[in-house]
């Protein structure tokens, strides 16, 4: 039920305004479609979605990011193919505080096809979380060290550092940072 009634809040949030802010009262600039909480305290970030095999993702567009389960690194999708963007490969699904595979309970659940929310302008263009604007951005949640601040990473979680102003990715296993 709670399911439900957040898909439909953010369904409605997104036929209303073209901007969504989550966490936060309002985004920073017309150039933004999606934006996350902020504050000096934030300590989250944005998980992207598991797969098994790039190869088994298919109608992926440029731009779309993904964790792969299999070589548990993160991956960019360019025109030419898929791009890995980890440095370490030795990373894991397993929970470090609890014990539990994560891969197991995602294993255990079924994606509906249909089931995507769209940011913008909706189109046919396959996903989960689109974000259709051709003229805004997404803004990343905006940690402090979140190497040193989020205690729980899941794999395939992403946050802009805001100490060392670069693109922090956890793989399951180590922190990669990537500057522009």
């Amino acid at each position: 039920m709670k399911n439900i009634f957040l898909t439909l809040t953010l369904f409605f949030a997104t036929a209303l305004s073209a901007q969504v802010a989550i966490g936060k009262a309002t985004v920073s600039s017309p150039a933004v479609s999606l934006e996350f909480y902020d504050n000096a305290d934030n300590t989250r970030g944005i998980i992207l979605p598991w797969v098994t095999s790039t190869a088994a993702v298919t109608g992926a567009v440029n731009g779309t990011l993904v964790y792969n389960t299999a070589d548990r690194k993160v991956y960019v999708k360019y025109a030419s193919g898929w791009r890995d963007l980890s440095v370490d490969a030795t990373g894991t699904t397993i929970d470090p505080i609890n014990n539990v595979d994560g891969l197991t309970l995602q294993n255990s659940l079924n994606d509906l096809d249909t089931a995507k929310v769209s940011i913008g302008t909706p189109t046919s263009t396959p996903g989960i979380l689109v974000l259709e604007d051709t003229n805004k951005a997404m803004v990343l949640p905006k940690v402090a060290s979140p190497h040193l601040t989020i205690i729980n990473p899941a794999p395939g979680m992403m946050a802009y550092d805001t100490v060392k102003n670069q693109l922090a990715v956890f793989n399951g296993k180590v922190w990669t940072f990537w500057k522009p």
